[in-house]
């Protein structure tokens, strides 16, 4: 949690350093498919007993600041939190990356990738015990623009790998590898 503080002080210091620069928040409804090549049992399993697959349900809090612009590119600085349930279990991202969005039509089209990482927290459906490692992932959307301030997030998908709660992580001396996250979300953005 002090890690996210320090983030976010971090990111509101860096705003007042160009005057030219663009904040932005967003909130995105995201849905993810969590697989992994080995089932997991126990009442560690994050995934169910016997599953190598799962779908979890959220959204995507966070915001960015554009501390670069050429033309009709922008660098940014994008903070996230994703917050996600599915059969039960509970999953938390938390990412710091570097968004890189450019606009190369006439019309309000914007397209971006970004590459994050972080730290994700896991709890399986059946036991509390809570599991945080540290994690990666690359991200590609369009944005559409609606006002001036408002941009509508068309589609964003995302790719993520996360070592979950498992009996290996929690003490056991079983293999499990780490889990696949390919997400799909869709939003709004405010921006300043």
């Amino acid at each position: 949690m002090k890690f996210r503080l320090f983030a976010a002080i971090a990111v509101l210091a860096v705003s007042t350093v160009a005057a030219h620069a663009q904040a932005a928040i967003y909130f995105n409804p995201v849905v993810t498919r969590v697989s992994n090549s080995t089932a997991d049992v126990g009442p560690f399993a994050f995934l169910g007993q016997n599953s190598t697959s799962q779908m979890f349900y959220g959204v995507n809090l966070g915001g960015y600041y554009t501390f670069y612009q050429n033309g009709k590119t922008e660098v940014a600085l994008d903070v996230r939190d994703t917050i996600q349930h599915g059969n039960n279990a509970s999953l938390n991202l938390f990412l710091v990356g570097v968004k890189v969005q450019t606009a190369p039509f006439k019309r309000p089209i914007k397209p971006y990738i970004q590459i994050s990482g972080g730290a994700g927290t896991t709890k399986a459906p059946t036991n509390p015990t809570h599991v945080t490692k540290g994690t990666f992932g690359a991200f590609a959307g369009i944005d559409y623009t609606l006002r001036r301030h408002i941009d509508f997030r068309v589609i964003e998908v995302g790719y993520t790998s996360l070592t979950t709660v498992s009996r290996a992580t929690v003490g056991g001396n079983a293999t499990v590898p780490s889990a696949n996250l390919l997400s799909f979300g869709t939003g709004v953005v405010f921006r300043f």
